[in-house]
């Protein structure tokens, strides 16, 4: 498989040609581009790992940095830092945190920079595999139309109860679980207060999706530690994003710890 990378820096440097030349000599095909929305914008489709060598540059870049900001966070870019402190933190003003997946402190080890480039692109790679959502509800039209928003994205498992899911995640382990708040039997509370007292499954990510927004019902949940609560009446597009916010959090998450160990 072709490594693909897309080098950012201003002008004709020694260090970004010697980052550049460590990177092709690694096996990587480096595109190499100024730091300017129209370049930008004109090879990011093509790339999903970008290094960024910064500069005293960046304060006359604004606009460059907001977009590099909305194509990272909306497009699941991998964004890699390469500078000083303090010019890492100027970037991290307007890029958040979470979407940076490497940082890199000048001066850099050239020795050990394409190692490391070659965790974070290893990693990267492996992240297309569809994620698993498990839905949680008593409504089948309500299952039947979420499943059809979210499957072009996810796989998508749908059970009608909380003893459904239960059996459900005894056997399988979901990447998500869209819960609903009222149900039959056994209700979306109880369902989270049975998952996170297993061992097991105590760490699988809950999202309670529910018509339910009164605020006794949301902070008798909260003390459960659900990892988002979501009301049925949002748009499709605020849900959906939603969905995606969480599964970009915790890829970066996960991400940053592979590349720590």
């Amino acid at each position: 498989m072709e490594k693909n990378i897309l080098f950012i820096s201003k002008g004709v440097s020694f260090m970004g040609n010697s980052i550049q030349k460590n990177l092709e000599v690694a096996g990587y095909n480096v595109t190499r581009i100024d730091p300017t929305v129209e370049a930008f914008a004109a090879a990011k489709d093509k790339f999903e790992l970008i290094a960024f060598y910064l500069g005293k540059f960046l304060e006359d870049i604004p606009d460059f940095l907001v977009y590099l900001r909305d194509i990272c966070v909306d497009e699941e870019k991998i964004l890699i830092l390469l500078g000083n402190t303090d010019e890492i933190e100027t970037v991290k003003n307007v890029v958040p945190e979470d979407a940076i997946a490497k940082e890199f402190v000048r001066p850099i080890d050239l020795k050990t920079f394409p190692l490391e480039i070659e965790k974070v692109y290893t990693h990267a790679s492996a992240r297309d595999e569809k994620k698993n959502i498990l839905m949680v509800d008593d409504d089948p039209t309500f299952l039947k139309m979420m499943k059809g928003w979210l499957e072009g994205d996810y796989r998508v498992t749908i059970v009608t109860s909380g003893t459904q899911a239960l059996m459900y995640i005894a056997d399988n382990k979901p990447d998500l679980i869209l819960l609903d708040y009222e149900m039959p039997v056994i209700s979306g509370p109880q369902v989270l207060e049975m998952i996170r007292s297993e061992v097991k499954v105590e760490s699988t990510p809950v999202i309670f999706l529910t018509g339910k927004g009164d605020r006794e019902s949301v902070m008798k949940v909260m003390e459960l530690r659900p990892d988002g609560y979501l009301l049925k009446s949002l748009p499709r597009e605020k849900i959906l994003a939603s969905v995606k916010g969480f599964f970009n959090a915790r890829r970066m998450d996960d991400l940053k710890e592979k590349i720590k160990n």
